[in-house]
């Protein structure tokens, strides 16, 4: 795909459409994401709140907890296979029309959660179908983040790619404060009696309205002129997973790997902050779930300027040194979190996702950047969506392995190592994902300098030492 081509496309529109279309693609992606996360994070709040004693009120507490959280991995493990359905037609067929799918998908399957029967009325088949409708969430959210942030960044320009790609992961923090936000009102406003009955079901109901609003906007935008400029010349991969995975093997690994001290801890701070609050500080429900909406409201600001910043400073500069500071964050956090004193608390989980956003920012046109335009969609998405399955999703199961003193392995109830209702052995968790994430983006080649409008193989990058040479993709 050479200049000439995207630049056609460019050139049939002025100044001025071009600048519309792309605050429109960044919108659209905003919005859409948003609403994603809504659906996929009132899951793990439910899976905190009210799920245990929904679908497993046989269990005793801890046992339903542990149900709720491997019916929340399962979303996870899913996630890794909607990358694959959705990167392919991506990178075959458009971002657009992709997108539009991945939205439909997840919002349908989030409002069968609010209309689905429980426990109490077919036993626990209402556990197989909560786990089918979870897997489908999954699936959806995993095509979604990566034509998301293919839609805003492919249509911005070479110097600001880590700031408009951190706009589609601006929706995440939007999605955790309606999920929250909603669940807290409907808590305070219903009660918690009549909530555990039936106005659970409320947050997810709302999710269509939602998925209309994201669908119309949707609707609106036009294709990225990367992949126009893909189509005009025949250059759309026929199995672009397969070939990826070929060639870029070692991007896709780097780039799970070094999302592990970024999601890990995000679900710690989201999922099991709740666990957490119920155990070791008796501290109520919508207390929580108002502190951690404010946590979001704090990343608004915070996601943004460390995607700028990315753009001034260097995206692997900025990821690193947020690395750096989660791992002195897991300590305090936890530390602090256990004096059970509201106020101490209400701040400490209000600040947790500045060191998570440090990371998150630059994230998206890091991972993404490295990868060549007919590849980026599936390429991407795989990179992102294989940290799932080691590191958010097992983390607020291992969190609680590590708190009550036992490793749950399968059917298997193992005595831990480490001394439990120790808040520090969680921070050690924290410090592992840190190291290895750490080492993973100092091995990950930084291609911010590429141009991502033409393919990497037929352009040539500056050495430090002058020497210029092929990129490959």
């Amino acid at each position: 795909m050479g200049t000439n081509a995207v630049s056609s496309v460019l050139s049939s529109m002025s100044p001025e459409e071009r600048r519309k279309q792309m605050v429109r693609a960044v919108v659209a992606s905003t919005v859409g994401t948003s609403i994603e996360w809504y659906d996929y994070f009132l899951f793990g709040t439910m899976a905190g709140l009210v799920f245990p004693h929904l679908f497993f009120p046989k269990s005793d507490h801890l046992a339903g907890t542990l149900n709720s959280y491997a019916i929340f991995f399962v979303g996870f493990l899913a996630r890794p296979v909607g990358a694959w359905l959705f990167g392919t037609y991506g990178d075959r067929i458009g971002r657009k029309a992709t997108l539009i799918v991945t939205l439909l998908f997840m919002g349908i399957a989030t409002f069968l959660i609010g209309v689905m029967p429980t426990y109490a009325n077919i036993g626990l088949w209402a556990a197989v179908i909560l786990v089918i409708l979870r897997a489908c969430q999954g699936i959806g959210v995993g095509g979604e983040w990566g034509g998301s942030v293919l839609m805003s960044m492919e249509w911005g320009s070479q110097k600001r790619k880590g700031f408009l790609g951190s706009w589609p992961q601006f929706g995440v923090p939007i999605g955790l404060v309606l999920s929250n936000g909603i669940t807290a009102a409907t808590v305070t406003l219903a009660g918690s009696a009549t909530f555990e009955s039936w106005a659970w079901r409320i947050p997810f109901l709302l999710s269509i309205i939602l998925v209309a609003v994201g669908l119309y906007i949707r609707l609106g935008i036009m294709e990225t002129p990367v992949f126009q400029a893909l189509l005009q010349e025949r250059r759309t991969e026929p199995a672009p997973v397969r070939e990826v995975i070929r060639r870029n093997w070692r991007e896709i690994i780097l780039s799970a790997l070094l999302r592990l001290p970024e999601q890990a801890p995000f679900y710690l701070f989201t999922v099991f902050v709740f666990t957490f609050g119920a155990s070791a500080t008796k501290l109520d429900k919508p207390f929580l779930t108002w502190a951690v909406s404010v946590a979001g409201l704090v990343s608004f600001i915070s996601i943004p300027l460390f995607g700028h910043l990315s753009d001034k400073v260097g995206r692997k500069t900025i990821y690193m040194a947020g690395i750096v500071v989660m791992a002195i964050w897991g300590f305090l956090y936890f530390g602090l979190y256990a004096t059970a004193i509201p106020i101490v608390v209400f701040v400490v989980i209000a600040l947790s996702l500045i060191p998570h956003d440090m990371q998150y920012g630059p994230q998206a046109s890091l991972i993404a950047e490295s990868f060549t335009g007919r590849l980026r969609y599936s390429g991407a998405s795989l990179g992102y969506q294989f940290a799932s399955i080691i590191a958010g999703g097992p983390a607020p199961s291992i969190a609680l392995g590590i708190w009550t003193g036992f490793l749950f392995i399968g059917p298997w109830k193992l005595l831990s190592p480490l001394p439990a209702k120790n808040p520090y052995m969680i921070s050690l968790y924290i410090l592992a994902c840190c190291v290895v994430g750490f080492i993973a983006v100092a091995l990950l080649k930084d291609r911010s300098a590429y141009d991502h409008t033409q393919e990497y193989d037929e352009q040539e990058v500056p050495e430090a030492q002058g020497v210029r040479r092929p990129a490959m993709g």
